[in-house]
């Protein structure tokens, strides 16, 4: 028994046949899928169980830490606030955030913290996970140290600094929390189950991770991959707990489902407007689809193209005009300017390098639509 629930529309049947191959297969224990198209929901599905044991069924409220897909949020932020001109990308950080110029920092631009190619894909300073919860002494710390190699010469995946980053220089020009600022003019005003800072009286609803069967990453790593993944060391039990959901981590701390990741995307894929309301230009919107840095990733060891905060198009995706990004686990979001098509599947079983689940009903999403049009 799958118990898939949900809905897709008529012409989606196989994204339906593709999400419950997942549970078939024995490859998830719960999940959520949801795909829109012109801002509207077309696929809303949703199955398995909460927890290891299977006691508790993922309902449809249900939601879960969906790790890098936060820093999609952090970045949709951030380009709300350069939209009503308070943030040129292409300025200096130190503009906004003076201390940041030391260890040779000045010329480092706000592009390309956004693209991973600021040289910060992790602190020098040994951390425990614990230090995460102190925002002023990890910004602090990453305001101080000299990169790990010279600026906008390559992208390295700056897999926990980047949300620090960007929401410190948020904080600066709004006076509010990166984690605010996007509850109170994204999240709210599109109705979206997504947190960066997860209250209390949430909590009953959150799933739980389900550790992978096997350590990622655990040998054969450079000096700058180990120090971006183990710096400080980030299993379930921290990425479960209370403390790491509360606190505002806006690269890897969110907590949402399918639907949410997918309803706050459309205001990207539908040129700036989302329950007809405008909340960004449509030339914001696709100055993310520009490319800052493109190459051999340093710390993901892969080809990759960087925009501002989403990697963009690639031989995987549906076309030139995509933003993407996953979070460990499995977690994949999807956005389609082309096609004003979002998509996003969320997941509880982390997986391992090279896990399709996700990507199988989202690409049963996109070829079923594009087959309808």
């Amino acid at each position: 028994m799958t118990g898939v629930r949900g809905f897709v529309r008529q012409d989606l049947a196989a994204v339906h046949a593709a999400f419950e191959r997942n549970f078939a297969d024995g490859a998830e224990a719960g999940a959520s899928f949801c795909a829109t198209v012109d801002g509207e929901i077309v696929a809303d599905l949703w199955g398995g169980h909460a927890d290891a044991a299977g006691a508790r069924p993922w309902e449809r409220d249900t939601i879960v830490n969906v790790y890098s897909i936060t820093k999609t949020m952090a970045a949709l932020t951030a380009l709300l606030v350069a939209d009503r001109g308070e943030l040129d990308f292409h300025a200096p950080v130190a503009r906004y955030w003076p201390q940041f110029a030391a260890g040779g920092k000045g010329d480092v631009t706000v592009a390309q913290v956004m693209s991973h190619s600021a040289g910060l894909s992790g602190w020098r300073e040994p951390l425990a996970p614990a230090d995460l919860y102190d925002w002023e002494k990890v910004t602090a710390l990453l305001a101080a140290q000299e990169p790990f190699w010279p600026p906008g010469t390559a992208s390295g995946y700056h897999v926990v600094t980047q949300g620090f980053l960007i929401g410190e220089i948020v904080r600066r020009i709004t006076g509010r929390t990166l984690g605010t600022v996007f509850r109170q003019e994204l999240a709210e005003p599109l109705g979206a189950d997504f947190h960066i800072g997860l209250p209390e009286s949430e909590e009953p609803r959150v799933a739980d991770l389900v550790p992978p069967d096997e350590e990622p990453f655990a040998g054969g790593l450079t000096e700058l991959q180990d120090n971006a993944a183990h710096n400080p060391r980030l299993d379930t039990a921290v990425a479960g707990s209370r403390a790491w959901r509360a606190a505002e981590i806006p690269a890897g701390g969110g907590t949402g489902n399918a639907r949410s990741v997918a309803l706050v995307h459309t205001v990207l894929a539908c040129g700036g407007v989302a329950q007809g309301r405008r909340l960004l230009s449509e030339a914001t919107c696709r100055s993310a689809l520009e490319v800052q840095v493109e190459g051999t990733d340093l710390v993901l060891g892969m080809p990759v193209r960087f925009g501002l905060g989403f990697a963009v198009g690639g031989p995987f995706m549906p076309g030139p005009d995509t933003l993407y990004w996953g979070g460990a686990g499995g977690s994949l979001a999807v956005i389609d300017l082309g096609a004003r098509a979002t998509y996003a599947y969320a997941m509880n079983r982390m997986g391992g390098p090279g896990d399709l689940r996700g990507f199988a009903p989202v690409s049963a999403a996109w070829t079923a639509l594009a087959a309808s049009t």
